[in-house]
């Protein structure tokens, strides 16, 4: 078993990211079999694919590195890098766009929804971005892929383009790719913005309000959950009471994905009540849990030396590790490569 997964790092992990993936990485690398392993990398190298400030992307990666680890990644029972100084993922994206089609590209629903109306003005990184997201999970024979709901139809490309390029070039029983499963947790959370509960959390959102940052202090939770937006209503006893009330289904999700109940357990925790008694309770259980992330996080982010030296580590290991499938496909192409 081989779990590879990414996040590029292109500001704070915030409350959606450690709730809907970080946590369910924790688990993976904590319950991975013997002769297993996960890979778990920072993906800058998407991160060019649109406009970027290289000073703020090289301090992003280092702090996104200490966020994970002050997360639960531990560098010593998991391969964590960031893409950059492992150059056999461009290099494998460059022989697979050889086997990727551009109506394949063309029907990828991120790249609409990224390029806009705007699609002759975007990067051709932006548009052969799943390709070197293929690269990504292929290059380490991945067996599981960790996806969310939008990034399943970027694994059924990759699975795609190697059940293509095993086809093409290899021998029916000597195939060069693994073609990697997806794991969605039944566990991952959908977290909604503090702001707007029909839009997911995001870092990307101009308002810190809507999100709570890992990084965010006590006050700093309690503020923003005592401003989240939510309606007039009580809580009802059981989830079909929360139809058509999104703002009150993300607060109690967020409440029930911290503490480890259900929604309905929630519910019944505090049916009938109003927000002035949820929000304080939930701001607590908030604190109880990112605290220690937070404190931990402080350290690891001022230890410059230690972060490049754990990126520096992962990569080596992910370059002895993908470099037999690298050679492979140089071959089965028919490369000369010295």
């Amino acid at each position: 078993m081989r779990v590879v997964s990414g996040i590029q790092p292109t500001g704070n992990l915030h409350l959606g990211n450690y709730l809907g993936a970080i946590r369910n990485w924790v688990r993976m690398q904590d319950s991975m079999p013997e002769g297993g392993q996960c890979l778990y990398f920072l993906a800058d190298l998407h991160a060019i694919s649109q406009p970027h400030n290289p000073a703020e992307l090289r301090a992003a990666t280092l702090e996104m590195t200490a966020a994970l680890v002050a997360c639960g990644i531990d560098p010593d029972r998991s391969i964590l890098f960031n893409q950059a100084q492992v150059p056999a993922h461009a290099e494998l994206q460059w022989l697979l766009n050889g086997t990727a089609r551009m109506g394949w590209l063309n029907r990828m629903t991120q790249w609409k929804d990224k390029a806009g109306k705007n699609r002759e003005g975007q990067s051709v990184a932006l548009f052969t971005y799943p390709v070197l997201q293929a690269a990504d999970v292929l290059l380490y024979q991945a067996t599981q892929v960790p996806v969310g709901e939008d990034q399943k139809q970027h694994l059924e490309l990759a699975r795609d383009i190697a059940q293509k390029f095993n086809n093409d070039f290899c021998a029916d029983d000597a195939p060069v790719f693994t073609l990697p499963e997806p794991i969605v947790p039944l566990e991952a959370a959908r977290i909604m913005s503090l702001r707007d509960g029909s839009a997911k959390m995001s870092k990307s959102d101009p308002s810190e309000m809507s999100r709570i940052n890992l990084i965010d202090d006590a006050d700093t939770i309690m503020q923003k959950v005592r401003k989240a937006k939510t309606d007039p209503q009580p809580l009802p006893g059981e989830a079909a009471g929360l139809a058509g009330r999104a703002e009150a289904l993300n607060l109690v999700t967020i409440f029930g994905a911290v503490t480890g109940q259900p929604v309905d357990q929630v519910l019944s925790q505090f049916a009938g009540q109003g927000f002035g008694a949820f929000k304080p309770a939930l701001a607590e259980a908030l604190v109880e849990t990112l605290g220690p992330i937070n404190t931990r996080f402080r350290a690891l982010r001022d230890d410059r030396e230690a972060l490049d030296a754990i990126l520096a580590r992962g990569a080596a290991r992910a370059r002895d590790m993908g470099g037999a499938t690298l050679t492979a496909t140089y071959q089965a192409l028919g490369l000369v490569r010295g």
